[in-house]
């Protein structure tokens, strides 16, 4: 089952890619969703499979029900930015509440994290920030809000120590970097697609982090 979930997620998320690429905005709009749903069941499936507590379970559903919000609300037929926003910031406290439950053993690693954290801080978030300030003041909170959730999730992630969870949440931290810079920076043809690939690739290091 694991397996057909995967190969499932991938074709989804081919699919968008090559939507994105192709500027198919139809197949766009029914693929990026569809991916979501496909990692979110493969997310089940690794739970199962790897028989977590059910905390895990439900801190993990909630997460990428909030993913998938997030993503209807950033499509460009629906363009709700702040509704996005919101959805995935509460998706990756769920994230922090799965990571905590599996187990805090390496700390370590979530150091060296917090040092990322810090130094993309500085390198990125900085720069989105000002350019979220220079289009709309009202930006600034929630965007910084977002960047100090994202990176917490990315610390406690690492600090499972679990192989796909550092994955997924470098990968995240990576897709939401060009994400706003894309938005708030410079935008390049490149980014649209980067961003997707990263994304889902992160969704699916998360989701095999229960297993």
């Amino acid at each position: 089952m694991l397996v057909a979930l995967l190969i499932l997620a991938a074709i989804a998320a081919g699919a968008n890619w090559w939507a994105i690429v192709a500027g198919n905005t139809r197949v766009e709009t029914i693929s990026k969703p569809l991916a979501t749903i496909a990692i979110g069941a493969v997310a089940v499936a690794a739970a199962d499979r790897g028989d977590v507590d059910d905390g895990v379970l439900v801190a993990a559903v909630i997460a990428y029900v909030c993913c998938l919000i997030g993503d209807v609300a950033l499509l460009k037929v629906v363009d709700k930015f702040i509704l996005g926003l919101g959805a995935f910031l509460v998706g990756h406290l769920a994230f922090v509440v799965m990571f905590a439950l599996l187990g805090l053993d390496e700390w370590g690693l979530g150091v060296v994290a917090a040092v990322g954290a810090v130094i993309i801080g500085v390198m990125v978030g900085r720069p989105v920030v000002a350019g979220a300030r220079s289009e709309n003041p009202g930006l600034v909170i929630p965007v910084c809000a977002y960047l100090l959730v994202i990176m917490s999730m990315a610390i406690v992630g690492w600090a499972t120590g679990r192989p796909p969870a550092l994955i997924g949440s470098a990968l995240f931290v990576a897709s939401d970097s060009v994400l706003g810079w894309r938005n708030f920076v410079a935008a390049r043809s490149w980014m649209n697609v980067t961003i997707m690939v990263t994304y889902h690739l992160a969704l699916v290091g998360l989701a095999l982090s229960l297993l």
